[in-house]
């Protein structure tokens, strides 16, 4: 009967019954390998967004070039029609090289709108409108809650006549007169002794005529030169930089309804501005400065409209004080009718009716058919 195993001999035992333990070895990449692979990866990464990147360039530039095609297949059937009724009716195929008189002038759609040549201070005082009716309407209902509707409506609505009424004073012929093609001041003068000078008279009123040697013609009476447009403009009253268009026979009742639109129009944003900024401290118990943070949109808008209120409001005073006399910017400003009277005032309810309500005369402004060409 075999005696108790101490510790040691189990121990013993243990360890000569356990196995060695070869060393195995794992399929572990070098660093230089897993580097290069991490560059593969992020190799494959880029190329897919560069593809991803060129087919969103290329669709953008097929939608691009769509909307391009529609564009100028409008353009050809609206030329097509314009041609039809206007000019080659037997052949539709063929199109005209128009030639205009020379000036600054910017001449669109056959000379249905001529705008003038520095168009900045039209999209300036478009973009003045534009925002200052949007701050209004975006901004009043916080403290003007009763009949808000009612106030943005009427705002909208004096915001479109103004804007309409800007598109027709900037786009419409103020009266350029064409130019002449001839060398021979005589003939075209009509003078036996070959002087620039030539008089009419004009209600019992004797009128010189200006020769201008740049359109080489006589002016009629009351046109003039604009130096900006370069053209002769008929009944000439002033060359207004806010809208970068002569103001003159064609246009000039437009300009008067777009004054008179806009100052109405800035007394409302004004009245309604100054209401809201009451009813704020009012409400809030702050003062002044305490608007500064509050509502300084409309503080904003009530400083822009002030200078604009005084600005329109004078200019209306002075045309409604030239229309009662039937005399423009131009002739008060060179005190034309110092020695004698206005031959062309006729009353203030006959000016009045003249310049308002008479019916435009056409415009002179010729699109001469020179050359004849197919289209491609």
């Amino acid at each position: 009967m075999k005696g108790p195993l101490n510790i040691s001999q189990v121990e013993g035992i243990d360890d000569e019954e356990d196995f060695e333990m070869e060393p195995v070895a794992l399929p572990c990449p070098p660093p230089a390998q897993q580097s290069g692979h991490s560059l593969d990866r992020d190799n494959d990464t880029e190329k897919r967004t560069r593809v991803l990147r060129s087919n969103v360039a290329m669709k953008l530039a097929r939608f691009m070039d769509t909307i391009r095609q529609s564009f100028v297949a409008v353009q050809r059937f609206a030329e097509d029609l314009w041609l039809r009724q206007y000019g080659c009716a037997g052949n539709p195929g063929i199109t005209r090289v128009y030639q205009v008189w020379p000036g600054n002038n910017v001449f669109f759609f056959h000379g249905r709108l001529i705008c003038g040549p520095d168009p900045r201070g039209l999209v300036l005082t478009t973009v003045s409108i534009i925002l200052s009716s949007w701050v209004f309407a975006m901004y009043r209902e916080d403290d003007l809650p009763q009949d808000s509707g009612l106030i943005t409506a009427l705002s909208l609505i004096l915001t479109v006549t103004v804007l309409v009424n800007l598109f027709l004073v900037s786009t419409i012929d103020p009266g350029i007169i064409p130019r002449n093609d001839g060398s021979c001041i005589e003939e075209t003068a009509g003078t036996s002794d070959g002087t620039r000078r030539m008089r009419v008279t004009v209600n019992g009123v004797e009128l010189k005529l200006k020769y201008c040697r740049i359109c080489k013609i006589f002016r009629p009476p009351r046109s003039c030169h604009c130096a900006i447009c370069d053209n002769c403009v008929e009944k000439f009253d002033h060359h207004c930089p806010w809208i970068g268009q002569c103001i003159a026979l064609r246009n000039y009742r437009f300009y008067l309804t777009f004054v008179m639109s806009a100052l109405i129009f800035f007394v409302y944003v004004f009245a309604f501005s100054c209401r809201r900024i009451h009813q704020r401290m009012l409400r809030t118990g702050t003062g002044f400065l305490g608007m500064l943070k509050n509502c300084p949109e409309t503080l904003a808008l009530v400083s822009f409209s002030f200078p604009t209120i005084l600005f329109l409001g004078g200019l209306t005073i002075l045309h409604v004080f030239l229309l009662a006399r039937n005399q423009t910017g131009y002739e008060n400003f060179r005190q034309s009718y110092m020695g004698s009277r206005n031959p062309f005032d006729r009353g203030m309810p006959s000016n009045i009716m003249e310049v308002l309500f008479e019916p435009l005369p056409p415009s002179r402004v010729d699109f001469r058919a020179e050359v004849m060409m197919p289209r491609g």
